[in-house]
């Protein structure tokens, strides 16, 4: 269950990046959809946050270390919205392609996170 809400996760932010940049190329300034798939790997996130709470009290610890794994999901967790907050306040195509970028970095946090929790030797 937790390999496929990761990779469910995985496809989000590569996709609302995919958006998110090629809005940005193309010139458009944000628009509701690319805010909108920004959101939607913040709404990811927090479920992410619970399991990350949920998962040690049911016996299921990290097999990696709880520092990199929590330095990670603070990460992800600030980029999204100060990506989304700088995209609103400057309304540029630049802003549009940062939104991507954060989106892409998420990515890439959430599947280290995964790593750590399930597939890393200690």
């Amino acid at each position: 269950m937790i390999e496929w809400f990761t990779w469910v996760q995985l496809a989000v932010a590569v996709v609302a990046g995919l958006i998110c940049i090629g809005m940005g190329l193309a010139g458009r300034v944000p628009s509701d959809l690319t805010i909108g798939a920004l959101a939607l790997v913040e709404v990811l996130l927090l479920v992410q946050v619970v399991v990350a709470f949920v998962a040690p009290a049911l016996g299921n610890e990290p097999t990696g270390s709880v520092l990199e794994f929590g330095t990670y999901l603070v990460g992800a967790l600030i980029l999204p919205p100060a990506a989304a907050f700088w995209a609103l306040l400057e309304r540029n195509r630049w802003s549009t392609v940062i939104l991507g970028v954060a989106a892409l970095s998420v990515g890439v946090m959430v599947f280290r996170m995964f790593q750590i929790w399930t597939v890393q030797q200690a």
